[in-house]
């Protein structure tokens, strides 16, 4: 397992600044050593969200929001653990060092890699506005409709033909070549990897260069039309969305997300407002950028294709892999041969938020398109695509969505509801078999219990909590292996106090999961140890009433002499009468 090591997660605690880091992203007023605000969580007129300067944490006294840097930036932003961790690191100016095992360093140095990539985008501006050779790919983008504003706010570029100018000026600055390699930068054979190319920067979610996306403005230059960084340990393609760091934090709140396919497309909407907007990057869109999405609590989709056939069947495909996962898509009517870059410069931006008023729902669409050149009044044919569309909506994952659809499907065929399976012994069961394999993500009585004392631990940091805990929760209470692990750690002598160590330690997945789970739920802190100690009751109650029934059991299961039975009834009554509490100190 990975772990940061102390003394950089030390050197972090001290730098972090709450009220630099929430200025960020809300409005804060001074007065005196407070600091108060209108909270970012709920609706509200007057300011209840109070800080106090030199504070590690905030408390809202309207919607009872509590919590540090760290649960800030997972609460609004949707970021995991690991990356509210990275994020505040990287603005605080804090080294990680992450080891591996025995302290073995793991992987490159993340921080230079960026530091490189950061250099190259100053670089390519600088000569795609004040050289002869960048002023001719300038002129391409003004032609494009591009402005200064624009290409300065989202930092264009353009690498030069000299297969070497970068990799010098990285050198002049200290950068090894081992380090551009590895940011994909340079070639192994020593030359830049763009050249002759228009770039667009390509970021992560929180702002930072991870690579880019090179366009040539020469029908000469060799390679395709567009070539992106290669994989690298910062840029995964089927894990970027260009665009989300100008779109993050609507998306996040607003739930709702629009997608395009190219770089200009995402740009000149994010530039025009429309700051909910995203493309896939470098690759066909896939479940990795679902689950991007799906992350961050997106719950309705609009696909803006391109006005032509591989856009549309773009629109198939994509919807297809957000409709599995139970996320709505809508589908936008751009006209022929048009895409959202060129339809906002013709018709305007307004034009474009009236297409958003009136979209075309999935399935619709879906059998509009897939209809095309079908003959319907022939019955063979008309069977064969109500037999493609049906089995596409089966493999989908939510089993309401299945049923539901199936009957739309029918509506729209115009065939009754029994052709496509609705009501039938054989989709039924295949009903049967989703809602099963959608039990995982049923609500866990267990684990809701488990995860609230844990909130009240990690959220409130206060001894005392931490003490009444160690009295009383004994690990055998634990049903859940991931919250028992969480518990064993925070509570062991050398245990994390914050979330910035347990972002360190619990790198696995479903940890990441419930941690996030466990920060975006509010408490009061001012009933603390009353929300603590209940819920320790519930607990030691569930163990007590799980013995008494695992005796009962056995009395009755018929195996036990009469001896036996006799000494378990004994067992039971002690343990009957012997109800729980919790012990204060």
């Amino acid at each position: 397992m990975a772990l940061y090591t102390d003394e950089s997660l030390d050197n972090l605690r001290s730098k972090v600044d709450l009220v630099e880091v929430l200025s960020s992203h809300m409005q804060l007023k001074r007065s005196g050593a407070t600091y108060k605000g209108l909270c970012p969580f709920h609706e509200e007129k007057s300011p209840s969200f109070i800080l106090k300067a030199g504070d590690d944490h905030y408390h809202c006294f309207g919607c009872g929001a509590h919590g540090d840097a760290i649960s800030f930036l997972m609460h609004s932003l949707k970021m995991t653990f690991v990356e509210a961790v990275e994020s505040l690191a990287e603005r605080f100016g804090v080294l990680l060092d992450k080891t591996e095992g025995e302290g073995k360093k793991r992987g490159p140095d993340r921080v230079a890699l960026k530091e490189s990539l950061e250099l190259a985008c100053r670089f390519y501006s600088t000569l795609l506005l004040h050289t002869e050779e960048g002023h001719q790919a300038l002129q391409y983008l003004y032609q494009r409709g591009l402005n200064l504003d624009f290409i300065k706010f989202f930092r264009l570029g353009y690498a030069p033909k000299e297969r070497i100018a970068f990799r010098q000026l990285a050198k002049g600055e200290g950068l090894k070549e081992e380090v551009l390699i590895a940011a994909g930068l340079m070639t192994e054979k020593g030359s830049d990897f763009f050249s002759e190319r228009i770039t667009f920067p390509i970021t992560d979610p929180f702002g930072a260069v991870i690579g880019f996306s090179g366009r040539k403005i020469k029908e000469e230059t060799f390679g395709g039309k567009y070539i992106n960084t290669p994989e690298t340990p910062l840029f995964k393609k089927s894990h970027t969305l260009f665009g989300l760091s100008y779109s993050r934090q609507r998306i996040a709140k607003e739930r709702r997300a629009i997608i395009v396919e190219g770089q200009i497309d995402a740009l000149r909407l994010i530039h025009s407002g429309i700051n909910f907007t995203v493309a896939a990057q470098g690759t066909a869109f896939g479940e990795g950028h679902v689950k991007l999405l799906s992350d961050l609590g997106v719950n309705q989709v609009f696909l803006a294709m391109d006005g032509d056939k591989a856009g549309k069947a773009a629109a198939v495909k994509i919807g297809n892999l957000f409709q599995k996962a139970g996320i709505g898509i809508s589908v936008l009517s751009l006209p022929e041969n048009s895409d959202p870059d060129s339809f906002v410069r013709k018709s305007g931006v307004d034009a474009f938020l009236s297409l958003l008023e009136m979209p075309k729902d999935y399935l619709t669409f879906l059998v509009e398109t897939s209809s095309e050149g079908v003959n319907l009044s022939n019955p063979a044919e008309k069977s064969a695509l109500i037999r493609k569309l049906t089995d596409q909506v089966r493999s989908w994952d939510e089993p309401v969505m299945i049923h539901e659809s199936l009957r739309k499907i029918a509506q729209l065929t115009v065939v009754p509801e029994s052709v496509v399976g609705v009501g039938a012994s054989s989709p039924q069961s295949h009903f049967v078999k989703r809602f099963g394999n959608a039990g995982k993500h049923a609500v866990d009585p267990d684990q809701i219990l488990e995860t609230d004392l844990l909130r009240w631990l990690i959220l409130i940091k206060d001894d005392r909590l931490l003490e009444i805990a160690k009295l009383n929760v004994a690990p055998d209470l634990f049903r859940q292996p991931v919250c028992k692990r969480i518990f064993e750690k925070f509570s062991s002598s050398d245990g994390p106090r914050d979330l910035i160590s347990l972002g360190s330690i619990l790198d696995k997945e479903e940890e990441q999961s419930l941690l996030t789970e466990i920060v975006q739920k509010k408490v009061n802190p001012d009933k603390a140890e009353e929300g603590l100690v209940e819920v320790i009751h519930r607990l030691l109650i569930r163990k007590w009433m799980e013995e008494r029934e695992g005796i009962k059991n056995k009395i009755q299961s018929g195996t036990c002499s009469d001896t036996e039975a006799l000494k378990l009834a004994k067992v039971f009554d002690e343990i009957k009468k012997n109800q729980p509490t919790v012990v204060l100190p």
